[in-house]
């Protein structure tokens, strides 16, 4: 078993997740996988137990029984990896919109530099995005801009859902009482280590929008991003985040 593992979230992701499970486990550095599949009609699930055989104790399928939100995937994902005793667990997206060669960069920042999260920025040297439309590199840019007025934290990319944690961060973290599933969850996650004090390092990353499956944005997640960033800083005042 590696320290570290990186867990990735799927729902119809057969044309992608071959070749990002492949590019994960060829970097120099080793990295463990845990698929978290919400039950895919497509056989994504199917195809990571093929990949199984090939990769018997490095690769891993959590399943689950139908689509319950990004947020909630991670956290399962969270758990399994705390209760399997990995230091460092990862977030990444499966269709390569994140490149598995900038995981050894996030990696080398919370160990080396001991930051509790740290962060695959889109905007920490200017504005890194490939393939989006305007009007969604500025929706992600000022979502970031507004998250910093609200929360008070100097994060550039606070919709990043590119992230290394140390274990310590998700154990200090009380899982079960966050809130969103969504585009949100990933700003919580931001504003919950804040919080709580552990170093965050931002580490610059170029973002390229998936060129194979569907986005899963809607504007019910982001709706849910806008109010969920006032409910978090007012849970904060009132202590009761």
């Amino acid at each position: 078993m590696q320290d570290s593992i990186v867990i990735i979230p799927t729902y119809n992701e057969i044309e992608n997740i071959e070749s990002i499970i492949r590019a994960t486990m060829s970097l120099p550095k080793k990295f463990d996988v845990l698929i978290v599949d919400d039950n895919s009609p497509d056989g994504t699930a199917d195809k990571v137990i093929e990949l199984q055989k090939e990769f018997p104790d490095a690769l891993h399928l959590e399943k689950r029984q139908g689509k319950a939100g990004l947020g909630t995937a991670y956290v399962h994902g969270f758990k399994w990896a705390i209760q399997h005793h990995y230091e460092y667990i990862f977030e990444m997206d499966a269709d390569f919109s994140h490149n598995p060669n900038d995981l050894e960069k996030l990696y080398d920042a919370c160990k080396d530099e001991n930051a509790g999260m740290s962060i695959g920025s889109r905007y920490i040297t200017g504005v890194n995005v490939v393939n989006w439309p305007l009007n969604r590199v500025l929706m992600s840019y000022f979502a970031s801009v507004y998250v910093r007025m609200i929360t008070g934290m100097e994060i550039q990319d606070a919709t990043a859902g590119f992230v290394c944690y140390q274990r310590q961060v998700l154990e200090k973290i009380n899982l079960d009482r966050l809130k969103f599933t969504g585009y949100a969850f990933q700003i919580e996650m931001k504003y919950r280590t804040f919080v709580n004090h552990f170093k965050i390092v931002e580490v610059p990353i170029i973002f390229t929008d998936r060129t194979k499956g569907e986005s899963k944005m809607s504007g019910a997640i982001i709706r849910e991003a806008i109010l969920g960033v006032i409910m978090l800083r007012i849970r904060k005042i009132f202590n009761r985040l």
